[in-house]
């Protein structure tokens, strides 16, 4: 088949623990339900307030799309906040620091694609706790 197609009902969500004890975030492997083999990809689910772990992907080049909400990257070192809303994207290529976080009272939705599919190479930073 050249094509293949995943719906919000098909995907299988997996809670995430955060560094700060804040709510965990949501994920939900796009890779396989869509038979990726040359890029990886995933949906995330942050409640209000929660941020991922700051880290370089020496490796990955990642593009991040806004479905639901505002999406606050932390880019560079030092970090620079860039928001971006839903219509939108982020393209953060390798080498880059980066931050993925929710800085809104209400959950947002986002797609985050990368390729090459290499995982496991991310290097982890200090949070940034305060923007």
């Amino acid at each position: 088949m050249s094509f293949d197609v995943v719906h919000e009902q098909d995907l299988e969500w997996h809670e995430r623990e955060t560094t700060d004890g804040s709510a965990p975030r949501r994920h939900a492997v796009v890779t396989d339900a869509a038979n990726l083999t040359e890029s990886r990809a995933r949906m995330w689910r942050y409640p209000a307030h929660v941020r991922g772990r700051r880290h370089i992907d020496a490796v990955q080049e990642e593009i991040f799309v806004p479905l639901r909400g505002t999406l606050t990257l932390l880019l560079e070192d030092p970090p620079q906040r860039v928001d971006v809303e839903p219509g939108g994207l982020v393209a953060v290529h390798p080498g880059t620091p980066m931050q993925a976080r929710n800085e809104t009272d209400d959950e947002i939705l986002f797609f985050a694609y990368g390729a090459p599919p290499q995982h496991g190479n991310a290097q982890f930073l200090d949070d940034v706790a305060e923007i």
